[in-house]
């Protein structure tokens, strides 16, 4: 019922093609920006790794054979992984990250600040992994606990080996298509919540539901490959798994993975739902009216709020409807698996 946008027919054409973008060689781009440290790690353990190979080809050519580079112009994975400085030729394959003083973003602070923080993160995949890592560390909560043993550590607001695994996730399985080169990673520090989103649907007709359940494809098994080879990823298909064993160890509400209109999103939230539900009506509807300046789905109204589906339909979404503050996009079938609501 919904005419397909130029980029989701291009993602079915591709899955069904076997369209491998981190192969692509960028022409423009040279290996003058090496970082001849990683090249050396990634080429002793394929040395180490595939003795065959090894045994037949020469280490200069390993590069070359592994198809890192051609002719002197690295591929895009090449490139993401062992420039130091890849935005020179892609400006937008980055992460922007920022800190939002309240819950629905153009919120703004007693001084009509919008951003506590701003960063745009820049440099090769294990770079800004590591950046990325950083910025949430220092933009969220740190307390200090005294562990069984009596000893003091800190703990922070979310399972940083969660959050991680998030953005590495995000790194390696975005869109790295044409149609996707304007389109950086948003990491997003809420109040209540941090949100890493990343342009590109889950990889094959697979629902979000069966993330962590049974494997996946990879949309980019090269790029995965080479990062292995680097020790920056296991390529085990574990990440899922390790952001909700993570979330539970610390008691706090397991991840919310879902996908719309070509993007993938995970929110995780610094409390229990139950923690969340009581503040202020007037401001949970004001909210919940912001984030329904753009047409809403159900699961995409429970995501946002982080409560049970038939909880926010029943208790916020069915009373604005009913107020004329929110309409339906489907006035004649309200049961629609097409229902969106909108801002009057």
């Amino acid at each position: 019922d919904e005419r397909m946008t130029e980029f989701e027919i291009y993602s079915y054409e591709a899955y069904h093609c076997h369209v491998k973008n981190d192969r692509r060689i960028i022409e423009e781009a040279d290996i003058s920006l090496w970082n001849n440290a990683r090249m050396i790690e990634y080429i002793n353990s394929i040395k180490l790794d595939r003795p065959n190979l090894c045994a037949v080809v020469s280490e200069e050519d390993i590069p070359e054979k592994m198809g890192i580079v051609k002719s002197g112009h690295p591929s895009l994975a090449g490139l993401m992984v062992f420039s130091t400085c890849p935005q020179v030729y892609f400006p937008q394959l980055c992460i922007t990250a920022v800190v939002i003083p309240g819950i629905v973003k153009g919120d703004a602070d007693v001084d009509g600040v919008r951003f506590l923080n701003s960063r745009k993160i820049t440099g090769a995949i294990p770079e800004m992994l590591d950046e990325a890592e950083r910025f949430v560390v220092q933009n969220t909560k740190t307390a200090i606990v005294v562990d069984e043993n009596g000893q003091r550590c800190d703990r922070t607001e979310y399972p940083m080996r969660a959050i991680r695994e998030a953005i590495l996730n995000a790194l390696i399985h975005r869109d790295y298509s044409p149609y996707s080169e304007s389109s950086p990673i948003r990491l997003e520090i809420y109040s209540d919540r941090i949100e890493v989103v990343s342009k590109g649907d889950i990889y094959g007709a697979v629902p979000v539901s069966a993330l962590g359940h049974m494997e996946i494809g990879k949309r980019k098994a090269f790029l995965v490959d080479i990062l292995e080879a680097v020790h920056k990823t296991e390529n085990r298909n574990s990440g899922i798994l390790t952001m909700r064993t993570e979330c539970r160890k610390r008691n706090l509400p397991e991840p919310i993975f879902y996908c719309v209109h070509g993007e993938f999103k995970v929110i995780f939230k610094n409390s229990q739902p139950a923690d969340n539900i009581v503040f202020d009506r007037t401001m949970a509807e004001k909210t919940i009216l912001d984030f329904c300046e753009l047409p809403r789905s159900r699961e995409e109204l429970a995501a946002f709020t982080g409560l049970n589906q038939s909880y926010v339909m029943t208790t916020w979404i069915r009373p604005l409807v009913r107020d004329g503050r929110l309409l339906r996009t489907e006035p004649q079938s309200p049961k629609s698996p097409f229902q969106r609501f909108v801002k009057a």
